[in-house]
Parts: structure tokens; sequence; C-alpha cells
């Protein structure tokens, strides 16, 4: 028995041209694309090989004796790193609430939101460069490229966060007379804030492998280091920052990721405190 014996309407089937148009168009451009590239696919198959040869001068014998110094300098990373996610933080939290539906008007919440938008669009390279003009091949130049590069990314977190807190806080607190000042410190703060400074933290994590890729432009740190002797083909030397790089980073990610678990879970254990 069919379904329009029984007397149902049976939807129409979904085109899907729209989809198939679509798929048409990116494999067109990902196909211009590859042979605009000019790549000599000749040797790609060279590749492997090669990649074990370059492996083995870095890594069959380290050079240790440049340990102290790329200790010293992937410090100066971290700092960079930290410098920079503080400045993040302490800017991107107050405008990231501006640009709330629940907080700021729609006059300054829309220019916010593009100015982030516009922010994530530009590499934290491109933002080094350019503070290199003013102030110079300094680690603080890459802190300052961090902290602003970071602006975009957190901010959206930070009005997304607080436009997915639960309505029925911040209805208490406007029942009770308050403006958007004190819903926006008694109701929305209290019930983000532990998935902010979650944010905060997985910022710092980012800011720690970019630290190093903007040492290559002359920002300090590891990652000048590593540039320096990338150049001068001394391998066993780069290997010894690359192993630096790898094992700093894993305990960075290692500790800051259990420090947001049990931010986590405690913001969840109070909640379920007070349901209770």
């Amino acid at each position: 028995m069919t379904a329009k014996r029984i007397g149902m309407d049976v939807p129409p089937r979904r085109s899907r041209l729209g989809s198939t148009i679509a798929a048409l168009i990116v494999g067109v451009i990902v196909i211009a694309a590859s042979l605009d590239l000019d790549i000599n696919w000749s040797e790609t198959g060279e590749i492997p090989g090669e990649l074990l040869r370059y492996g083995g001068l870095m890594f069959e014998h380290p050079n240790w004796q440049k340990l102290p110094r790329a200790l010293f300098e992937m410090w100066r990373s971290i700092s960079m790193a930290w410098l920079g996610a503080m400045l993040c933080v302490v800017l991107s939290i107050p405008l990231g609430m501006l640009a709330a539906r629940s907080v700021g008007p729609a006059w300054l919440r829309i220019p916010l939101r593009g100015l982030f938008a516009v922010i994530r669009a530009v590499p934290e390279v491109i933002i080094a460069l350019i503070l290199l003009t003013v102030t110079g091949l300094t680690p603080f130049t890459g802190a300052l490229a961090l902290g602003i590069a970071g602006i975009g990314t957190q901010g959206k977190w930070v009005y997304e966060t607080i436009e997915s807190v639960q309505e029925g806080a911040s209805e208490a607190v406007r029942a009770a007379g308050a403006g958007v000042a004190e819903v926006t410190r008694w109701a929305l703060w209290p019930a983000s804030a532990p998935a902010l400074m979650s944010f905060a933290l997985y910022r710092f994590e980012i800011n720690i492998r970019t630290s190093a890729v903007l040492g290559l432009v002359g920002a300090g740190g590891i990652g000048s280091m590593l540039s320096n002797y990338t150049n001068y083909r001394e391998w066993d030397t780069v290997g010894m920052l690359l192993i630096v790089v790898v094992v700093v980073t894993m305990i960075i990610d290692w500790i800051s990721g259990a420090l947001r678990r049990r931010i986590m879970e405690g913001a969840r254990a109070r909640g379920m405190g007070r349901t209770n």
C-alpha cells in the first residue's frame, strides 16, 4: 500500500542541483589553482626520501651543547606568548561583551564585530611585520602582534559565550530593577567566567606555537634561533631546537589542558550545587 492510497502527502524529493553545481565549481577552482602553482610533479616522488635524509641529519646526533641557550630562548618565547595572551584577554573581554546582543547597542555591536572579523583576516606574521617598523626587532614586537591578532578570535569567543548564557539569571536580575551594567555584572559574567578563563588558557596555548613562527621574522625567541641555524645548515642544532620546542609545547599543553578541565568541572559542580 503506497502513501498516496492512504491519503498521505509525500514530500517532493529534494533537488540536488544546487549542491552538484557548488561541488563542480569548487572542483574547477581547485584544479585551476593547482595548475597555476607551477609544480614539478616529477619531483614529488623524491620528497619522502629527502624528508628521511634531513630527519637523519637533524635527529641522529642532535647538538646538545646549545641546549642552555635554547632553553633561554624558549623561555623568551613563552614570556612573549604569555604577555600577548594577557594583552589579548584584557582587551577582548570588555570589547567582546559590548559586542554581545544582550549587552551592547546595535550602533556599537556591529562595528565591533566587523573589527573582530578584520583582525581575524590578518595573520600574526603580517601584523608583526607592520609592527617591526615601529618597535624594531624585539620580543615585545612579537607580544604585541600576538595580543592584537588574538583579539579577533578571542572577542568572537567572548560575545558568543555571553549570548549562549541561559536567560534565567538575567531575567531575575532585570526583574529586580537592574540595568544592563548590573545584569552583565551579576548574571552574565558569573555564568560565563569559567568558559572565558578556559578560552584565555587556550589562547596562551595557541600563542606558544605562534611565537615560534614570529621568531622567524625577527621577533625573537626560539624561532629566531631556529631560523638562524637553519640558514647556516647546522642540522644537528636544528634538530635539538625542534626537540626542545616539541617537548616544552607538549608540557605546557598538558598543564593548560588540566587547568581548563579543572575550571570547567568546577563550574559544572557549582552549577549542580545551586540546582540541588
